[in-house]
């Protein structure tokens, strides 16, 4: 059975991994996936003399951890700001560590990236980044109707992201750009569903509250050209007023329409599916950060290998940061905005 140590307790850590974690632990079931005892973890809120979060144990070094538990039969989920990654990948692998499940972004930036796969490489480490979009209950049936052909050809795709998000943009730059915040999904998906794809054009917003502004987190658009044909385009806004995670396939003889949860408060994803003979509508449970942290656990104990999954988080930071680039080059008709904000990509609601 594998042990785990949560390093970093800041929103991913504390707000997804922690809860997902439980959720999955009881799906786990009778698979003796989950070594029984509280979950270590690492944040510097252990050195405040906070008190601990329930079901944890903390602990002030990563040394101490190690003394433990086995770093050999740890998993190791790595939750701070995606710049600081390659480094604690080091400190972490010198203590014995090996299985590291990573929080997306893999990495901000290109010299980033190359210092993680470096790690990745000398190192010998199993990462896996966290991915749900890419096997969750509604990707599932995006991914197979796409694969199948039933509807033709994929023609486009189109999603929007969009969410408040004031108070984190002001008050922690762990996520330097909105292109590092609901991106990292959308991207990844669209890769998975269409293929290699090269950046078409990419623009971006400051945030504004008030007489405050934040560089690079307001909105953001991204246009993809793949190398099947396929076209994505891809709006994401952290200051809307409301909360969407929407997907649009358009295929030759189809539209499928889908639409994500939004929030640890309801697990219902919906699909809506048009032909020229009608329409049906699907809801169904999707809780797919809590069935990805089970598949997850899985590999790490070598039951059900994931092979396909960490190319295409190392093709998405490297798509995304030519989009950075694009934004931080001259405006020349696609870039940075500070202005007017941009206009949504995605088709309205079907």
């Amino acid at each position: 059975m594998l042990h785990t140590l949560v390093v970093g307790l800041g929103r991913s850590g504390r707000g997804l991994h922690l809860p997902a974690l439980n959720r999955a632990r009881a799906l786990a079931g009778r698979r003796r996936l989950f070594s029984p005892g509280p979950v270590l973890t690492h944040d510097i809120r252990a050195l405040r003399g906070e008190p601990p979060l329930p079901g944890t144990r903390p602990v002030t070094a990563l040394a101490e951890a190690a003394a433990l538990v086995d770093p050999a039969r740890t998993v190791v989920h790595l939750c701070t700001p995606p710049g600081v990654r390659s480094r604690l990948m080091a400190d972490l692998a010198a203590l014995g560590y090996r299985r590291i499940l990573v929080e997306k972004p893999l990495a901000p930036d290109e010299p980033e990236l190359a210092a993680v796969l470096g790690a990745r490489r000398r190192h010998g480490l199993d990462l896996v980044v966290v991915a749900q979009w890419l096997t969750s209950a509604l990707s599932y049936r995006l991914l197979a109707a796409a694969r199948e052909g039933a509807f033709g050809a994929l023609r486009a795709i189109s999603v929007l992201q969009t969410k408040p998000r004031f108070v984190r943009s002001l008050t922690s730059r762990a996520h330097p750009t909105v292109f590092d915040v609901e991106l990292p999904h959308s991207v990844g998906l669209a890769l998975a569903l269409a293929g290699p794809a090269r950046v078409r054009a990419a623009a971006c917003t400051d945030m504004a509250l008030g007489n405050v502004e934040v560089p690079r987190l307001g909105q953001a658009r991204l246009v993809l050209d793949h190398r099947s044909g396929t076209r994505t385009e891809i709006f994401s806004d952290l200051m809307s007023p409301t909360r969407e995670r929407r997907i649009r396939l358009e295929f030759d003889t189809a539209t499928l329409v889908g639409h994500y949860p939004c929030s640890e408060d309801d697990d219902t994803a919906q699909l809506r599916t048009t032909t020229e003979d009608g329409s049906s509508h699907l809801v169904f449970h999707d809780d797919a950060l809590a069935d990805f942290m089970l598949r997850a656990y899985e590999h790490f104990a070598g039951r059900r290998p994931i092979t396909d999954l960490f190319d295409i988080q190392v093709r998405t930071v490297r798509l995304l940061a030519e989009a950075k680039r694009v934004c931080a080059a001259p405006a020349t008709g696609a870039g940075r905005a500070a202005g007017p904000a941009l206009t949504e990509a995605v088709p309205p609601r079907a």
